[in-house]
């Protein structure tokens, strides 16, 4: 594609990947966001007339674009891995063979893009990906950063980091721990609005949805329940080096008032986010973006969450939830909760988070991508 071209758009052959150890859509009971929002990119840039090949495991259905296997099959087909995987005991082990799966589906989009199949590919998989793009520096890269920067991502993005690749943040405060790395842009994940009816009447509980593990906060938002008299419901997985974690200090906690529900579907999940008072998010970590709290103010429900990682920009403290420092300050928070309208909240989604806007900023940075590469 030569310059003049990507300057004034024109309709690109875009590849696009993120595992090649799960299928799409992921397998019952697995939840891995960024095929949902892999496949909503597909969707919403077929819609404007581009050609997206998505590359996936065998197995795999799109409801847009053109899927590519490359005959690999899946890794995992359940929540649980394939049988002769349960033999790998060792730490570490399973993580390394879905990276060799995943970098075999990548390996095989990039040398089809050299023969000039496609303009750009888009990698989801960064730690996967950047070191097989530096074979290929004839190929635009976009990554999208899912993942905080923690110190070994700052290296492995820094040190396999050239010319023809840019990423994508999800929020500002992500680039935080590495403001000096290749990026295109800061673009929002976006949401749905279709599929999460606004609902302007609230029920009597508080809600909480993520994996029951500690850096997402589920025994602080046990705890607001209890400063706050509240019923408050778990939603989330449970993972395996997470089970202790869970017995000895989540599972005593529950009764009539703290209840959970455990993995729930997505229609199951929109009416519990429809009915709730409130969603906490007493993160104890830097969430990079939390889609949880867009999900949520979709229907209409609006946030309390402790000032951390993207909350800041995600939120709007007193219009569409309250931003908070400790966790009293939570639980008084939700005495107030009435205070915020529902209506606002489902507003600003649409507003600032919604699929389109999504969708036209990453056409937006593919032809600034390709014209920066074409120079």
């Amino acid at each position: 594609m030569t310059a003049s071209s990507a300057t004034n758009p024109s309709k690109l052959r875009i590849a696009s990947v993120v595992t090649g150890s799960l299928t799409t859509p992921q397998p019952p009971g697995i939840i891995y966001a960024p095929i949902d929002l892999a496949v909503a990119l597909t969707i919403g840039l077929t819609e404007r007339g581009h050609t997206v090949t998505y590359f996936a495991p065998e197995g795999s259905s799109i409801p847009a674009g053109q899927l590519e296997t490359g005959g690999l099959p899946p890794l995992k087909q359940s929540p649980h891995t394939l049988p002769i995987l349960r033999t790998v005991t060792q730490a570490g082990r399973l993580e390394r063979i879905d990276q060799a799966w995943t970098q075999a589906l990548i390996a095989h989009m990039l040398r089809r893009a050299e023969d000039g199949e496609y303009d750009l590919v888009h990698i989801h998989p960064i730690a996967s990906g950047m070191p097989l793009a530096l074979s290929h520096p004839r190929v635009p890269v976009v990554y999208t950063l899912h993942d905080p920067i923690s110190p070994w991502r700052k290296l492995l993005y820094t040190q396999f980091s050239s010319a023809n690749q840019w990423l994508v943040s999800i929020s500002q405060a992500q680039r935080a721990p590495a403001p000096d790395l290749p990026y295109a842009a800061t673009i929002y994940n976006g949401v749905d609005t279709s599929l999460f009816p606004f609902s302007a009447a609230p029920g009597d509980y508080l809600l909480f949805v993520g994996r029951m593990q500690p850096n997402k906060g589920v025994i602080e938002a046990i705890q607001v329940a209890r400063l706050s008299r509240q019923r408050l419901i778990l939603i989330g997985t449970v993972g395996p080096e997470w089970q202790n974690f869970w017995r000895q200090q989540v599972a005593p906690s529950l009764n009539d008032q703290i209840t959970y529900t455990g993995f729930v579907t997505r229609s199951q999940l929109y009416q519990y986010y429809q009915r709730a008072k409130a969603l906490l998010m007493p993160i104890q970590w830097e969430e990079p973006f939390g889609l949880v709290m867009t999900e949520a103010m979709a229907c209409g429900t609006p946030v309390i969450a402790l000032r951390r990682g993207s909350v800041p920009e995600v939120l709007i403290d007193g219009q569409t939830g309250f931003i908070v420092d400790t966790i009293n300050e939570m639980a008084s928070a939700v005495e107030k909760i009435d205070a915020i309208k529902r209506t606002a909240c489902r507003q600003h989604v649409e507003q600032h988070f919604s699929l389109a806007h999504m969708v036209a900023a990453y056409e937006k940075v593919y032809y600034q991508v390709l014209a920066a590469h074409d120079r």
